[in-house]
């Protein structure tokens, strides 16, 4: 009779238990991008990149346009159907339609009465944050409230200064503006305090946008640093109506009761100690993550709720911190989990480490957003200077495990996260169409089993750091491996350095680097040309020669490493390297002074360099800075491709070197001619011996993004043909949908190509060690396309 009751009560208890835990996880009335969701054991999927939207196509369909316009922060109307973004410089915002979110349509822009800062919907309405003010002391903002479906201004609202970021309460009952009153950067080396001073508006929701009432909460006389000036950066506002406030300058954080406006909590973001990362910046450039810092103020600007009881912040910096990486918090201040090094060595292993940024905030992590994909969390961090965005399950806010990294188009910047469509959209906000970079809306789909990117990721050296990398020039096979390519870097970075990529693993692996020295003083005993200028006077003894042995001096470090530029590399049938140097300068151009011939260097298997080989002095004499870019080798032969037309030219050569004889000859190479839109040029890039004196040869215009029109492969027969005369091309393969597949923006420089023994051809993209551009490379075997 015990036992029967004690059972029974043991039941009751469960069945309590198992009640009051279903009572729990279930809300019907959940966001659907809340952080309570729960997670489960269902495997996990990736993000995949399926579009890019330039928004230089708002002005022309086809971004023929110089105007600067960008995408900022972006956010979506509430079916998630069109995307909304702000676009400072043009005093606007913009809209998007993805329906089908792989090819995103432009529907229009709202003029502004000033510069938007961010966006945010709820309902029916966009909640724009307008800056109007006239100067860093004279500060006014509003917020206009935009009707959606008519693309209209219906009320606006006057903020008590001006505005940077917006957030609207899960249960649409609050609308939070941070009131920043940004510092003079010019004044006083950017040190605050700078008054007037930020705050924090409280917009209550009630029935029409005309009857919303504002409050503001004073963030003075809580951070240490600069009590009068909080200097607010950011919000988010989580379900239980609590915002999350960034003081970004004061390396502060608060938290706001919505519902009366009290402090409930405030605390400082703390420092880190950063090891094993890059923080001198050098020139030419060198990754060197050898260093330390320490007690570095995280000042973070974005942030993020994940639950109700921890947030995460990209701890970008601004005015005497960054700590390159983000944190989680919770609520009570303490710190949960800190992200160290790693984002910074992942930009690194990646090739997107911006080194000109090293002595500031490295790969500068930007912003933060949470979703809950198919009942997973996950984190997403921007990082503005190295283009990526890092994402991490989080589904132990304690504990965040990297997942994968996704590419963007140049400085991301704000991010929303779609899980009701399996979407995540980023906005990058660099946009310069000489830079050939184009401001976008990065649009990304959960679906793939897989991740796509990198396509090349780099394995450790003895210290335990990645191989830094970037820049990647020429291609070249293995004539005894079809798992290995080789690559090398150009003159971005000092000590050149030869690369072994092994492409049997998925992503292709930078296994190893070599840098080419001149350990035999082969180089450095070259004879000197005493070509001279005619631009420049000769009354000046330093500028007499074209190229003198101070120039060589140069070019060769203390270590006998080299600082030239290759361009192009070809497995030599020895085992060692040929190595092509473009020539830097131009004869009869004051301005561009030649301080480098071309050269092709051949080393060993070891990169030491055991001959030089130049170009006849009657050829140097019509240098310009478009010289020497693929090399390959053919049956005792050295074949080089020049870039363009060199002065007397029509055409650019296909400069043929008989290593027997040490004797010159020079085919030309008919280029395509600059199409449509794009004004730029066309050259050659790299080209690849076929055997029996056929070659492929990447021709390439010098656009990228929208402007890109000409990445072709071309066949060339050099059987038959004289010194002297034209070679016939025949198209193998235009490259422009292979270069779309990835679902970005066109790349520039398509710069490497290499053919295997098994026929299958590669091709690679420089990322111009991520200086004026994003930083993506792209690794893409074309299969045989013969």
């Amino acid at each position: 009779m015990k036992k029967t009751m004690a059972l029974k009560l043991a039941l009751l208890l469960l069945l309590l238990l198992v009640g009051f835990i279903g009572c729990n996880d279930s809300d019907d009335n959940k966001d659907q991008d809340s952080p309570d969701n729960p997670t489960t054991s269902t495997e996990l999927l990736y993000f995949k990149r399926i579009a890019t939207f330039p928004v230089c196509s708002q002005i022309d369909e086809n971004c023929d346009t110089d105007e600067e316009t960008v995408a900022e922060i972006v956010t979506a109307s509430s079916d998630y159907m069109t995307l909304i973004y702000t676009d400072s410089p043009m005093n606007q915002i913009g809209f998007v339609d993805i329906s089908d979110p792989a090819s995103p349509v432009a529907l229009g822009t709202v003029a502004l009465s000033g510069e938007p800062t961010s966006i945010t919907v709820v309902g029916d309405y966009a909640l724009v944050a307008v800056n109007t003010s006239a100067d860093y002391v004279n500060v006014a903002g509003e917020l206009a409230v935009v009707d959606i479906e008519t693309q209209t201004i219906v009320h606006t609202i006057a903020l008590d200064g001006q505005p940077d970021s917006i957030a609207v309460s899960p249960d649409g009952a609050y609308a939070g503006v941070v009131i920043e009153n940004e510092r003079d950067e010019d004044l006083d080396d950017g040190e605050i305090p700078q008054l007037p001073a930020g705050t924090f508006d409280i917009i209550t929701l009630s029935g029409a946008p005309t009857a919303w009432v504002k409050t503001a909460v004073d963030l003075t006389g809580l951070s240490t640093i600069a009590p009068t000036d909080p200097e607010p950066e950011f919000v988010d506002i989580n379900s239980d109506n609590v915002a999350v406030i960034t003081l970004q300058e004061n390396n502060y954080i608060v938290l706001v009761d919505m519902t009366d406006g009290s402090i409930i909590n405030s605390f400082s973001a703390g420092t880190v100690d950063l090891t094993q990362i890059d923080a001198t910046e050098e020139s030419p450039a060198l990754i060197s993550q050898t260093e330390s810092l320490s007690a570095i103020p995280r000042e973070p600007d974005g942030i993020a709720w994940i639950d109700t009881t921890h947030f995460a912040t990209a701890d970008e910096g601004d005015m005497n911190g960054g700590s390159r990486g983000f944190t989680v918090f919770n609520t009570s201040g303490e710190i949960v989990y800190t992200s160290g090094n790693d984002l910074e060595h992942m930009a690194a292993r990646f090739g997107h480490y911006p080194d000109s940024r090293s002595e500031n905030k490295g790969n500068e992590p930007e912003n933060v957003e949470y979703g809950s994909f198919d009942n997973h969390p996950f984190l997403f961090v921007n990082s503005e200077r190295s283009s990526l965005v890092f994402v991490y399950d989080i589904s132990d806010p304690e504990n965040p495990v990297y997942h994968q990294t996704l590419p963007a188009a140049s400085a991301p910047e704000g991010a929303l996260a779609i899980p009701s469509r399996n979407l995540l959209v980023v906005a990058s906000e660099n946009d310069s169409r000489g830079d050939k970079m184009r401001a976008g809306l990065n649009i990304y789909s959960y679906e793939a089993d897989a991740a796509s990117y990198p396509t090349v990721e780099s394995a450790d050296r003895a210290d335990g750091t990645p191989i830094a990398w970037g820049a990647m020039s020429g291609l070249s096979s293995d004539p005894d491996d079809d798992t290995i390519l080789y690559s090398i870097e150009d003159s971005y970075y000092q000590q050149n350095r030869i690369f072994t990529i092994d492409v049997s693993t998925t992503p292709a692996t930078l296994t190893n680097e070599l840098r080419i020295t001149d350990a035999n003083d082969v180089f450095a005993s070259i004879a000197v040309t005493e070509l001279v200028d005619p631009t420049v006077d000769d009354t000046d003894s330093t500028r007499l020669e074209v190229f003198d042995s101070a120039d060589l001096a140069l070019m060769i470090n203390d270590d006998k490493t080299v600082n030239i530029d290759p361009e192009g590399i070809a497995k030599a049938s020895d085992g060692g390297f040929w190595v092509a140097s473009e020539g830097a300068g131009t004869i009869g151009d004051a301005g561009r002074p030649v301080n480098s011939l071309n050269f092709i260097f051949k080393t060993d298997a070891a990169g030491v360099i055991e001959q030089v080989i130049t170009l006849p002095d009657t050829i140097n004499a019509n240098q310009i800075r478009f010289g020497f870019e693929g090399v390959a080798e053919y049956n005792g032969n050295v074949y080089v491709a020049f870039q363009r037309a060199w002065t007397g030219d029509a055409t650019p050569r296909i400069g043929i070197y008989n290593t027997t004889a040490g004797t010159w000859s020079f085919l030309y190479y008919p280029l395509d001619s600059v199409e449509s839109q794009n004004r730029g040029w066309v050259g050659l890039s790299d080209l690849t011996s076929m055997g029996n004196g056929q070659f492929l040869v990447l021709e390439r215009d010098n656009q990228g993004g929208p402007d890109a029109a000409i990445k072709r492969i071309y066949q060339i027969d050099t059987n038959g043909v004289a010194d002297g005369d034209t070679l016939t091309k025949t198209l193998v393969r235009d490259l422009m949908d292979d270069l779309a597949a990835p679902g970005g923006l066109i790349y520039e420089k398509i710069e490497g190509m290499a053919l295997m023994s098994n026929n299958d051809v590669w091709i690679i993209n420089d990322n111009d060690g991520v200086e004026d551009n994003s930083g993506e490379t792209q690794l893409i075997n074309l299969g045989n396309i013969q």
